[in-house]
């Protein structure tokens, strides 16, 4: 239980900080570029514990789902209106000029009100310092600069992993050995009485026998066992393996058995009917043992790219996986270990790796390492999913500005000003519902049936 909480521990720490370096990562370039920043917050809700230092407040919320900075002026006016300061000091007054005065409706009264609650936030003489001023490639800095941060931070974390402890290969050490013969297509996948025994178990092959050579060939690779294995289906192969320090020598002959095709990537092919393509090969009935194999600096940037990938492609596919972990939470059905999940999953499958007694210490920390660098990726590629209020959101509307600058100046028209981004408070709103709703979903989904990775 103590290994549990502790893993878990390591990845709310884990993930408190990145996103924290993530708002630091708009902070610092905002501050730089003179924008008045008003808070520096980690989470939501009722504030835990805050100091002032300058102009800003920094401090913890109760509710450890994000972060925010709050910079003056995220709108600004609408086109043709003028803000005006009143006694105090505070824009809060939008003047329309030479519009009729109308009520707006329950969507404009939403975009007015933010219109309001933005202007309120520029004191007087502050006109100058709010973010809606700035050019528009350092809004565009701002923005991006929390999910560069996250990626930073993964870089990092794959490179620790990686090059420090490495990635799980197979060995030349057998890790399992098959008691009996069953076909790829059989509907059971254990043994039975009468079941042949695999010709591996028949010739006293055991769990940690290390290969040194096959037949003469020095086995420098698993590959290179189950390729000269499956091509001496019925003929005796002396095998000779590494056993307490000591070699044996074996005699096995691979049995001719029915294996399922696969790819480069390891997933079976089929065939344009539909059904899985199978081979005859020969058959031993072992599995390699993993090690942990440093790799180059030069895999770093590679593992980034598939890990966002891949994180891409959830996010493509999200409205239907959302619809599996749906039926999952509320039917009979499991849960994808590749699907989505919540910060609370993410916990739970820390607890577990970290307390299960079979897995080595250092395995251990490079799973966890993992985890948060795979948490990294995904803020860093969710953030920039070009919708309100997400920072991709910010930099669309920054971006189709200096569009419509651009042919504004090129055609000498009048410059257009700043695009009202104030007009997309009910889509933000929109979004907000709809990923609360994710998140509500997921944390039940991991309550009720969470991912088993572990069997």
């Amino acid at each position: 239980m103590l290994l549990y909480i502790l893993g878990v521990a390591v990845v709310v720490v884990g993930l408190a900080l990145s996103i924290g370096l993530h708002e630091i990562g708009h902070l610092v370039p905002a501050k730089l570029f003179g924008v008045k920043v008003t808070q520096y917050m980690i989470g939501f809700g009722p504030t835990v514990w805050s100091r002032r230092k300058g102009e800003t407040e920094y401090g913890v919320k109760a509710l450890p789902l994000g972060g925010y900075i709050s910079m003056i002026g995220m709108f600004p006016p609408s086109n043709g209106g003028v803000a005006r300061a009143n006694s105090t000091g505070f824009f809060n007054q939008l003047v329309q000029e030479g519009e009729p005065t109308k009520k707006p409706g329950a969507l404009g009264t939403m975009v007015e009100d933010a219109r309001q609650a933005s202007a309120d936030t520029i004191g007087e003489g502050e006109d100058h310092r709010a973010f809606y001023k700035l050019p528009v490639y350092k809004r565009v800095i701002v923005m991006l600069g929390g999910p560069t941060m996250n990626l930073l931070i993964a870089v990092v974390l794959f490179g620790v992993l990686l090059m420090g402890f490495g990635t799980t290969q197979a060995s030349t050490t057998v890790g399992s050995v098959s008691a009996c013969v069953l076909p790829a297509t059989s509907d059971r996948q254990t043994c039975a009485e009468g079941d042949e025994a695999a010709p591996g178990a028949a010739a006293g092959l055991k769990p940690g026998d290390r290969l040194v050579s096959i037949d003469g060939t020095a086995i420098t690779s698993w590959d290179q066992s189950t390729e000269i294995i499956r091509e001496s289906s019925g003929t005796p192969l002396q095998v000779i393996v590494e056993r307490g320090g000591a070699e044996q020598t074996l005699v096995i002959t691979p049995k001719l058995t029915e294996r399922y095709v696969t790819d480069d990537a390891n997933e079976i092919v089929i065939d344009a009917s539909g059904t899985p393509q199978t081979i005859e090969v020969g058959f031993v009935g072992i599995g390699p043992a993993g090690e942990l194999v440093q790799q180059p600096i030069t895999a770093v940037l590679p593992a980034v790219g598939e890990n966002i990938s891949g994180v891409f492609h959830m996010i493509l596919n999200l409205p239907q996986r959302l619809i599996d972990v749906a039926n999952a939470a509320f039917g009979p059905g499991e849960r994808d270990p590749n699907g989505p999940i919540s910060v609370v999953g993410v916990g739970r499958v820390a607890g577990e790796i970290a307390s299960i007694d079979t897995i080595p210490f250092d395995s251990k920390a490079a799973s966890l390492i993992g985890l948060l660098a795979s948490l990294n990726i995904a803020l860093f590629v969710f953030n920039l999913v070009p919708l309100m209020p997400l920072d991709g959101g910010h930099v669309a509307g920054a971006l189709w500005e200096g569009i419509r600058r651009w042919f504004a100046k090129l055609f000498k028209r009048p410059d257009p000003g700043p695009v009202d981004t104030a007009k997309l408070m009910p889509l933000t709103f929109a979004v907000v519902v709809v990923l609360g709703g994710m998140s509500l979903l997921l944390i039940y989904a991991d309550i009720v049936k969470p991912i088993n990775l572990f069997g």
